[in-house]
């Protein structure tokens, strides 16, 4: 079996230096076997949102949360801090696999998602450094400019017209200042958020409703009604997983998820002179429509907070701590942001870290029960989680409660119509094949922009080569 060890000190992140001790949820030590009705692996986002919610519906079972690690060691601590609509798999797709109506369905539950996660806070008061500026998408060549155009002609389609917005030149720049911006995409539905503080605070939420979170305790394997950890046996009646990048690291599941790098620098506080020149006056965050994912925000407290993907796959999907920081990749995201931004060349960048993500064969996120082993498997965001665990914890929680109250013979919830909740995904592929093809796709990806950037034309070519590597 494929298999490494992972470090599980704390990564040094923006978002762990800036989070308080106040603000740290404290976990409890485990030292032994013990009962639960249901356990939780993972005290990421999905996991805790899971619990959050399971704590309300089913009030009186005992719910222990387990991690390796401890609350927000992952990508729910570490990420961009974007808690948007967005979800790997776009609507279109959802159309041709479950129809117009599901997919109109899922992208609804998304905007609401949003106004859900704003009220939980605001109940259960956590500042985790929130503000709706939404999400402005450049197009800095013609052919992004033809993808923004398309994505916001398939959101009129869909009904969503006046959710998504193209903007002429002149207006996004007076919204954020990129350099060669052409036009934009800008959509009010994303919250720039602190990670480290959001999944902290959820998790002291979480504790105050008499969920027990365990760590660090490191799930070994599963199997029905036990979870086998490196400390003791829990044994339970219902198992949610809810492991993500992590989730190559459970016994006979190495190939169920890749964990694939993203990597983030942030930069000292710019000056207010600066940000006026910059723009982002509302915290929208930002990216394009280039093949290599890039990703940013203008912070609370007036950093640049960016990050990009392109790090390697490792062989054998190994997770390190030495992975999370890449000297290489940590120059390419500071260079794509000068090239954004040329008046931050001088600035001096303070952090650079980053982490793996949960991305599956099929490049969608599901939910899925199997309830002849008690056992739910929720995730693999492909990046595109801070929003979408909430939408998944609530799944979670109704597709259990619904399981006690009548055995599901007659589901409550609408959540558990949407086309979300079904089968995982086919497993990936042995190694050496996954390593070969899926850092054949990143360079692909770096080729097809280059390409791009250099002649103004779509790189049909290598866009079919990244889809055939990687997304089929």
């Amino acid at each position: 079996m494929e298999h490494s060890s992972v470090d599980h000190r704390r990564p040094h992140s923006l978002w762990e230096d800036t989070l308080t001790d106040a603000e740290r949820c404290a976990e409890q030590p485990f030292g032994e076997s013990i009962a639960a009705d249901i356990t939780v692996i993972g005290a990421g986002l999905t996991g805790l949102w899971s619990a959050y919610y399971l704590a309300d519906k089913l009030p009186d079972a005992s719910i222990a949360v387990i991690d390796a690690s401890g609350v927000g060691f992952g990508a729910s601590g570490r990420n961009g801090g974007w808690a948007s609509a967005l979800l790997p798999m776009g609507l279109e797709r959802v159309e041709r696999e479950h129809g117009k109506d599901s997919a109109i369905a899922l992208q609804t539950a998304m905007h609401e998602t949003l106004d859900e996660i704003e009220h939980v806070l605001d109940r259960e008061q956590i500042d985790a450094g929130v503000q709706r500026g939404g999400t402005i998408t450049a197009a800095r060549s013609a052919p992004q400019l033809a993808r923004v155009t398309h994505e916001i002609d398939t959101y009129e389609r869909f009904g969503f017209g006046d959710d998504y917005t193209l903007l002429d030149r002149h207006t996004a720049a007076e919204m954020c200042a990129m350099t060669e911006l052409i036009g934009a995409m800008y959509t009010p539905h994303c919250l720039a958020v602190h990670p480290a503080k959001l999944t902290h605070g959820v998790a002291r939420a979480v504790v105050r409703k008499g969920v027990r979170i365990y760590a660090p305790v490191r799930a070994l394997s599963i199997r029905r009604g036990f979870v086998d950890t490196d400390n003791g046996t829990i044994s339970t009646k219902y198992i949610v997983q809810a492991t993500e990048g992590y989730t190559s690291q459970l016994s006979r599941q190495h190939r169920n998820m890749v964990p694939l790098y993203s990597m983030m620098i942030a930069t000292e506080p710019l000056p207010d002179d600066m940000w006026e020149s910059i723009g982002l006056e509302q915290r929208p965050t930002f990216d394009d429509t280039r093949h290599l994912i890039i990703y940013g925000q203008r912070t609370a407290d007036g950093r640049f907070a960016f990050g990009g993907r392109g790090a390697p796959y490792h062989f054998g999907s190994a997770i390190r701590q030495a992975f999370d920081t890449n000297a290489t990749m940590k120059d390419r995201i500071h260079q794509a942001l000068i090239e954004l931004f040329p008046m931050t060349r001088e600035v001096e960048v303070t952090h650079h870290w980053g982490g793996p993500l949960g991305i599956p064969r099929n490049w969608a996120c599901s939910v899925n029960a199997d309830w002849d082993t008690g056992l739910i498997t929720a995730g693999g965001y492909v990046g595109d989680g801070v929003s979408a665990t909430n939408l998944f914890g609530r799944i979670v929680a109704d597709l259990i409660a619904d399981r006690e109250h009548d055995a599901g013979q007659n589901p409550r919830s609408e959540l558990l119509r949407l086309p979300v909740v079904g089968p995982l995904s086919r497993r990936w592929e042995p190694e050496p094949i996954r390593w070969i093809g899926i850092n054949a796709g990143r360079v692909a990806a770096r080729v097809a922009d280059r390409s791009e950037h250099q002649t103004g034309k779509e790189s049909r070519f290598w866009g079919g080569v990244i889809d055939g590597l990687l997304r089929r």
